[in-house]
């Protein structure tokens, strides 16, 4: 009888850690998120008019 619940009990233990290491997988990373697609630049503002030199 002895014999009988020391072969469960291993068959336990094996299967306990097969299920512990196949259980236990390393968390994947995630995904870092796509930049967006740039805008198109807007167009630059015209320049100001300059004031006359000499009055």
């Amino acid at each position: 009888m002895k014999k009988v619940i020391a072969l469960i009990l291993s068959l336990v233990l094996i299967v306990a850690f097969a299920l512990t290491v196949a259980g236990c997988k390393k968390a994947e990373a995630p995904k870092p998120a796509e930049a967006p697609a740039t805008a198109p630049a807007a167009p630059a503002a015209p320049a100001a008019p300059t004031a006359p030199a000499g009055k």
